[in-house]
């Protein structure tokens, strides 16, 4: 439309005169890239949406225009064509988030084209962050297994010195005990074949109810026998 109004007033100059007519042509030559460019503008966005700062912006075009962006905003002018719009945010040396964003410019007119910064992915940042390997550490059964098999050993070592222990002591028992069962017998003898159980608890020290015990089992077993005399027990060997 601009070029179409400046064609008509360089036919106006042409016949009005030759001067003006080298003005016109400068004028027209000087708004010619304003006419076929467009503006490509937005907003540099945080993934909080959050206007980030500090964010280098670049377009590809000839010759390829970028500048920093210190307040989350940018424009380009470019002319018709497809372009890349990319911005990078760095923290020192280090990239740290990054997006790049496609358009096709078809006409003269005005883009609006926000960017929102992607974190950069963790693959990528292995390659700027030195990573420490640590060795492998395998685990050794042998120290537990010897281990485990002391401590068995342990316990069927006491289970066993505890089992001799009883036997031992259950026939040192057994032994006592028909030892003082012949005991009885004897003194029962020496006292003629009838004697009081007072008698026999004086000549045996044990208590009054092992004692009892003791006659119970050799009556049972039908060595002596009992007769009930006053408070007191006469004890008969029987023959």
């Amino acid at each position: 439309m601009n070029f179409f109004i400046f064609t008509i007033f360089l036919y106006i100059e042409v016949i009005f005169g030759t001067m003006r007519v080298v003005i016109l042509l400068l004028m027209l030559l000087l708004l010619i890239p304003v006419a076929f460019s467009a503006t490509i503008y937005g907003t540099i966005y945080d993934l909080s949406l959050n206007k980030a700062d500090n964010v280098k912006v670049e377009v590809n075009t000839e010759p390829r225009q970028f500048y920093v962006s210190k307040n989350g905003s940018y424009a380009f002018n470019v002319p018709i064509g497809n372009y890349n719009v990319k911005a990078e945010q760095h923290i020192g040396n280090l990239l740290v988030s990054s997006v790049t964003e496609n358009i096709t410019i078809k006409d003269n007119w005005v883009y609006v084209l926000d960017l929102i910064l992607f974190p950069k992915i963790e693959e990528e940042l292995e390659n700027d962050i030195e990573v420490i390997q640590i060795p492998e550490r395998r685990f050794d059964f042998l120290p537990v297994i010897i281990l485990l098999l002391s401590v068995a050993f342990l316990i069927y070592f006491f289970k066993r010195k505890k089992a001799v222990k009883k036997e031992v002591e259950k026939e040192y028992k057994d032994i006592k005990a028909e030892s003082d069962l012949d005991e009885v017998i004897r003194i029962i003898k020496e006292e003629g074949g009838r004697a009081t159980q007072k008698d026999i608890r004086k000549k045996i020290p044990l208590s009054e109810a092992k004692i009892s015990l003791m006659i119970a089992q050799l009556e049972s077993e039908g060595k002596i026998r009992k007769i009930k005399k006053g408070r007191g027990n006469i004890i008969i060997l029987n023959k």
